[in-house]
């Protein structure tokens, strides 16, 4: 396999470690990637365990890097961060045709589109599982063995499902406030309606609780934790999480769904319960 070159857009240490950020030309995506990685002063003796985050609408490859304050704890831990661009960009990629913030650019929602003009570039699921990790293990001192997923809201339930579909390279989940059902969920419907079209049986694939109610093998999965904030303004029209405790009940998928009042969607509540999620990476990771 030909090694994918990237570019350095800058470098600067960090908290012991590295922080950066990089483009390459996607030949999934049909455009120019842009991502950013935490790399850990462990990783001077060698492999260490990766982490990627998926962040949700309107987000970047920056948002996770700049304010989650997750390098500190990483760096005690040994994890290397990743956090991929949030869709395709660029000239000819299109975008929202009513030009809002919850569909096309900043809003891949993490699948294969299948119907044009989006088919051309929105291939997220694939730029994620192969494309990105090729490059994170050609380029970085990481450890394809021990391998994490995480996200938030639209990139967490891109973290659900990618990662209940593909438990052969990703060996820990977790969620901050993730989109736990696009066939019940407004900025799932209108997505998911774009990119697959209107038969809503090609969409399972793509949401979580489904995927969750039908996953194989649930018993050899390890628990999967999912914070969500009580005071989340989209809680109850957009994310759902009832629904996908149900599902894991279902299946046997061990859920561990935290509820903490007083929080919202954003990033202080992210930053707040950043550590639990990557001592929980950790643990299983280092565990393998």
């Amino acid at each position: 396999m030909t090694t994918i070159k990237i570019e350095t857009i800058s470098e600067t240490s960090c908290f012991g470690g590295t922080i950066g950020f990089y483009r390459h030309a996607s030949a999934t995506n049909n455009c120019d990637m842009q991502f950013s990685v935490f790399v850990p002063p462990q990783a001077a003796d060698g492999k260490v365990p990766v982490l990627t985050f998926l962040s949700g609408l309107t987000c970047t490859e920056e948002n996770f890097m700049v304010k989650s304050g997750a390098q500190r704890v990483a760096a005690e831990l040994g994890l290397m961060l990743v956090s991929p661009d949030t869709s395709p960009r660029g000239d000819g990629v299109p975008d929202d045709p009513d030009d809002d913030y919850d569909f096309g650019l900043g809003a891949g929602f993490y699948l294969n589109a299948g119907e044009e003009p989006w088919s051309e570039h929105y291939h997220m699921y694939d730029y994620v599982t192969q494309e990105l990790r090729q490059i994170i293990f050609d380029h970085f001192p990481g450890d394809a063995g021990r391998h994490g997923l995480t996200g938030h809201s639209m990139g967490g339930h891109g973290a659900l499902t990618i990662g209940l579909r593909n438990s052969d390279i990703y060996h820990s989940l977790s969620a901050f406030a993730p989109i736990c059902t696009t066939l019940h969920s407004p900025w799932g419907k209108k997505a998911l309606g774009y990119y697959l079209g209107n038969d809503t049986s090609t969409w399972h694939d793509y949401d979580a609780c489904e995927v969750a109610r039908n996953v194989e093998n649930a018993s050899s999965f390890r628990k999967i934790l999912v914070d969500q904030g009580a005071a989340d303004a989209f809680l109850a029209e957009q994310l759902k999480p009832e629904l996908l405790q149900a599902a894991c009940e279902a299946s046997g998928l061990p859920l561990e769904l935290r509820f903490h009042d007083g929080y919202d969607h954003g990033y202080y509540f992210i930053s707040t319960f950043m550590e639990d999620h990557l001592r929980h990476h950790a643990e299983q990771l280092n565990s393998l």
